[in-house]
């Protein structure tokens, strides 16, 4: 009997006008729905403070060794899901639930400045949007040098890019619960699908360095 792919899955709870934050909604939501009999899902919130991120990512990785962890957050701006190519290693300088940041405005102490998933997120994308699942899917490469950007750069430097990030938009502009633990479930399907075909280009992918010249492709 083939082993269960391991797979972590974490949304962010309360912050500033976020009361209820969708991201944790839909990855309780996502919990619900599953991955399939052949994946090993395990969910997590992650509350909103550098702190706290520093310590427990690690312990995630080195706990569940996990193929994929895949981190959800909201954007207020956003109208899509967005799927986030890459992590930033600088520029930290908005402060956290505990009225903290990072004094180095930094990540990791010589961490290259980006770091990008093994995973293509066009493709991901493209197959996601054809499959019609009522919910617009983008790709963006500028997660917003907060706490999802340096969540994301954390995970991507321990699990040398085998991480992906998710934005959504907060509830019911436009996306039910319901629609957006759906996106979840078919955008990470298809991010193990790729992977699953993809292992000989992964080292080359994870060695590129962004191209900042593509913020992003979303439209907010």
């Amino acid at each position: 009997m083939a082993q269960k792919k391991k797979v972590v899955v974490t949304g962010f709870g309360p912050f500033e006008t976020h009361a209820v934050n969708s991201s944790w909604v839909a990855v309780q939501e996502l919990e619900r729905l599953g991955l399939g009999d052949a994946v090993e899902l395990y969910v997590c919130e992650v509350p909103v403070e550098y702190q706290t991120v520093q310590t427990l990512v690690p312990s995630l990785w080195k706990e569940h060794n996990p193929q994929l962890v895949v981190h959800v957050g909201v954007s207020g701006l956003a109208t899509k899901v967005a799927l986030e190519q890459c992590g930033h290693n600088k520029g930290y300088e908005r402060l956290d639930n505990c009225s903290f940041c990072p004094a180095s405005h930094c990540c990791m102490e010589n961490g290259p400045d980006c770091i990008n998933s093994v995973l293509d997120m066009d493709a991901v994308c493209k197959k996601v949007n054809d499959s019609n699942i009522g919910v617009n899917v983008c790709v963006s490469k500028d997660a917003g040098r907060y706490l999802c950007d340096y969540t994301y750069y954390t995970s991507l430097y321990l699990g040398q890019g085998h991480s992906a990030f998710i934005h959504v938009p907060p509830l019911g502009k436009p996306y039910s619960s319901q629609d957006l633990g759906r996106a979840l479930q078919a955008i990470i399907q298809e991010m193990l699908s790729l992977m699953e075909l993809d292992h000989t280009t992964e080292e080359h992918k994870y060695n590129e360095h962004c191209n900042p010249k593509h913020h992003h492709q979303c439209v907010y």
